[in-house]
């Protein structure tokens, strides 16, 4: 059927987007850098619960009265010896069951000494 009447499209054009960046994406630091590159806001929330100075020097009291290094304590509760660093420098958000891990491998009232 070559050259019998006008030729013309039937159909629509599809155009194929990315999809848009999820959460984990935006805060990419590529992206965050992106953003502020091109003068967009960039909102930042920082956690403000942190350990207190007084629990930071009871566990490392504690933890020294029982001659015990970081990783040798964080062995005893089953947890990375990243934790009892981040606790002991207060970078830690308090998390209960840990305190109370802590509580029982040291013997000592971390909790409520007040």
């Amino acid at each position: 059927m070559a050259g019998v009447g006008p030729m013309t499209q039937d159909w629509e054009p599809v155009v194929i987007r990315k999809r848009a960046p999820n959460a984990a994406a935006k805060r990419d630091e590529k992206t965050v850098n992106a953003a502020r590159r091109s003068g967009a806001d960039i909102e930042s929330v920082r956690k403000y619960e942190r350990v207190p100075t007084e629990l930071k020097k009871a566990i490392m009291q504690a933890r020294g009265e029982k001659k015990l290094t970081q990783s040798q304590l964080a062995q005893l509760i089953n947890e990375k010896p990243q934790v009892i660093q981040e606790y002991e420098s207060g970078k830690a958000i308090p998390n209960q069951q840990i305190l109370s891990k802590l509580e029982r491998a040291l013997a000592a009232k971390l909790r409520g000494k007040k």
